[in-house]
């Protein structure tokens, strides 16, 4: 029988954190690096820093 010298390598990814930009290996916070970094960006949704663009509501009155 010949033997498999398949090269198995481990691949390792590495991401970087939203906020501050170091590295995340930590699987509690990810995407982010820690929990100030996860509570920052909870706080910019809260104070509307993030928006997410659509069409302005209809108002059913004012259309009739």
């Amino acid at each position: 029988m010949a033997e498999e010298t398949a090269d198995q390598t481990k691949v390792i990814k590495v991401h970087k954190c939203p906020i501050c930009g170091k590295l995340t290996d930590n699987k509690t916070y990810r995407p982010f690096c820690s929990k100030r970094c996860a509570d920052v960006d909870l706080g910019n949704w809260f104070n509307q820093g993030y928006v997410i663009e659509g069409k302005a509501p209809v108002d059913e009155e004012e259309s009739e």
